[in-house]
């Protein structure tokens, strides 16, 4: 019951014509000296691919539901205190390892990303319009130029102005396009070190893009700063700006803009960045701020009170299996809101459920 309520106060509508999940194990890295990220992370998908109704959902290596927006660490190999990763004292290269959500695989073109707006925070794609969106296809490559995918534990604070570049930020945890050989899959989570970031400024958002590289890739010795990307890799961050400059002019939308004149910024400048936005997300999860429509349901961030319990976070994953349609499921949300009597809402919930 408890469970059906925490969903009541959310603006989430679950997808209509939910197929059968299917499970896949992140296997474990192999190579001497590898990092073991994605051992710890199993991925679950609900729906159809390419459809409004698929989400890819994210749990843990004992089997229970997470929210890769909240309950995966932003630091690699990170101690917790009340949960909210650490640092430990380590160097400099071991300072600067963090987890990666992996969101959109390279050469693919299904916008897909992690629904900061609903229960756990599962990957679906973007819709806008009422239709699913693609990004097209900038001359000479095919979809997206890298890995793409976002840090966990971070948040640009749509509320807070960004010294650096005079804008708020969008809304989202923070952006990562991975440039190394391997193409991912969506929803691994893999460990990466930053090399640089890019300021994009977006409809007067600002809107970070960090440039890193998986550890283990077989180039990543050699990458420790934004330089020794034109060095080892001429051509990708010329690429990279344009690629972010152009994606949308084929909807009819002008060049994005950027701060800093399109200017890379090195890994520094990065980290700082990071850090701020590490230290939003925690103001964000323990309720020091205004989440808006942000679902900061999570798992394991003690202290938080969003946190549910690992049966409640069960429980709202599967009502995804439900046929009830969205827009019956937003009516009923947003009479929640007014409610004095919320237990009779998940009743009219549940009845929704059965006769859709």
């Amino acid at each position: 019951m408890r469970a059906l309520q925490l969903l009541l106060r959310t603006s989430w509508g679950c997808p209509a014509g939910a197929h059968a999940a299917t499970l896949r194990l992140q296997g474990p890295l192999t190579r001497p000296g590898s990092r073991c990220t994605m051992a710890l992370y199993r991925t679950e998908e609900r729906g159809q691919p390419h459809s409004s109704d698929y989400r890819l959902f994210f749990k843990n290596v004992a089997g229970h539901y997470i929210s890769p927006f909240h309950d995966i660490p932003l630091n690699v190999d990170s101690t917790e205190e009340n949960d909210i990763p650490t640092k430990k004292a380590r160097n400099d290269e071991h300072e600067n390892l963090f987890n990666m959500v992996v969101e959109v695989p390279r050469w693919t073109n299904a916008k897909m990303e992690i629904a900061t707006k609903e229960p756990l925070n599962p990957i679906k794609q973007d819709v806008k319009d009422g239709k699913l969106r693609y990004v097209a296809n900038i001359f000479p490559h095919k979809g997206y130029i890298w890995n793409y995918g976002a840090l966990p534990q971070t948040w640009e604070d749509p509320h807070r102005k960004d010294k650096s570049t005079a804008c708020c930020g969008d809304n989202d945890p923070i952006d990562v396009c991975e440039i190394g050989s391997k193409i991912f899959s969506r929803g691994e989570v893999i460990p990466v070190k930053i090399l640089g970031i890019l300021a994009l400024i977006d409809q007067g958002e600002t809107d970070w893009k960090l440039i890193a590289i998986n550890v283990n890739d077989t180039e990543a010795s050699k990458m420790h700063d934004i330089g020794d990307v034109r060095k080892y890799k001429p051509g990708y961050l010329e690429a990279t700006l344009n690629w972010f400059r152009l994606y949308k002019v084929p909807e009819g939308k002008p060049e994005n803009k950027f701060a800093f004149n399109g200017e890379f910024k090195n890994k520094t400048f990065a980290l700082e960045v990071i850090k701020s936005t590490h230290e939003c997300w925690k103001a964000l999860l323990m309720k020091k701020c205004d989440g808006g429509s942000i679902n900061c349901t999570n798992v394991q961030v003690c202290d938080s009170p969003f946190r549910c319990t690992e049966e409640e976070a069960r429980s709202l994953a599967e009502l995804v299996r439900s046929n009830c349609p969205s827009a019956s499921f937003n009516l009923i949300s947003a009479m929640g809101k007014s409610s004095r009597n919320p237990e009779s809402l998940v009743v009219k919930c549940v009845k929704c459920f059965w006769e859709a």
